[in-house]
């Protein structure tokens, strides 16, 4: 189908802001031009919020945990926010996080994991694997069940849910009860066709994801690595449940589907939906694009499946 009108406006509106693409941008610029996502989210919906510091690897994290009304303990979530490891934080994601905590129920710890360039891969992965098993040893404290926690995240976000499930499978904990994948980075592969349709003119661009995956490694050499690149890892067996949403008109919607497929093959069980019509990144634009929407609902439908089904 075509892009949806509401995207189509959404567009168009950018394009006459003069929005650049990010690769044209310094990284202040970028992190300052993602600060604009947030007013096309809409009004955020009221929920319970506290920010906090958690300890990580290489200093204190700060969180922000979200606790919807009702009695626990509650089903939690880690949640990652996207922005190709570079930009974003606990702000402009804080709309969807309401969204998604008062959808599922779930008690949600938003995670502002260090960022590249200064922090370059593993530090992004490792504070969201710290981030992960802090949750799990602190459910209760937060109203939550350790026994039904799930990863979360949007694009990046969405890469770094990925990789703390299969480090949690590797390294015997956390346990996790579910993965809930937005329209995920899986792998460092700009040659797929949905990058060849959706390279341009979609608010993501491939020039975008290769300035954001330049920061992100540095001077690295990239190998199999499935913590940066979870399509990478050797075999997929034994990861939780999975829920893997991508958006038609996304560069990075064959290697969200490729993952999803790789994970069904291993057994995993997934849920995983195309939006059509849709960009990359829509749940940052529901205000924008609240056709879009049913995306949170999706999601929260997926949990409680899984969460039902481990009873």
């Amino acid at each position: 189908m075509p892009v949806h009108p509401e995207a189509q406006q959404l567009l168009a509106a950018l394009a006459a802001a003069g929005m650049p693409p990010f690769e044209h941008m310094t990284v202040p610029q970028a992190r300052e031009a993602a600060k604009g996502f947030i007013d096309l989210q809409g009004e955020p919906e009221d929920i319970a919020t506290e920010d906090r510091t958690i300890p990580g690897p290489a200093g204190d994290i700060p969180v922000r945990v979200y606790t919807p009304a009702g009695d626990g303990p509650k089903p939690m979530i880690v949640y990652f926010h996207g922005g190709g490891w570079v930009i974003g934080d606990l702000d402009v994601c804080d709309n969807p996080v309401r969204r998604i905590a008062n959808r599922t129920g779930a008690v949600v710890v938003s995670v502002d994991y260090r960022l590249a360039p200064e922090h370059v891969y593993p530090a992004a992965f490792d504070d969201s694997y710290a981030a992960t098993a802090w949750v799990a040893e602190h459910a209760a404290e937060l109203g939550g069940d350790p026994g039904r926690i799930a990863t979360c995240g949007d694009s990046a976000g969405a890469n770094l849910a990925a990789a703390v499930a299969i480090a949690a499978r590797d390294r015997q904990g956390p346990r996790l009860a579910a993965q809930l994948l937005l329209y995920p980075v899986t792998d460092f592969n700009f040659t797929t066709e949905s990058y060849e349709q959706n390279g341009e003119g979609y608010l993501l661009t491939k020039g975008s994801m290769q300035w954001f995956w330049a920061h992100y490694l540095g001077a690295q050499e990239l190998g199999k690595e499935p913590f940066a690149c979870p399509a990478r890892a050797d075999d997929l067996v034994g990861l939780p449940p999975a829920f893997v949403a991508t958006a038609e008109f996304d560069p990075l919607r064959d290697e969200g589907e490729a993952y999803a497929a790789n994970l069904r093959t291993a057994g995993v069980d997934v849920s995983a939906k195309r939006y059509d019509g849709m960009l990359h990144g829509f749940a940052w634009t529901l205000g924008a694009t609240p056709s879009g929407a049913v995306l949170i609902d999706d999601l929260a439908t997926a949990l409680h499946a899984v969460l039902e089904g481990a009873r």
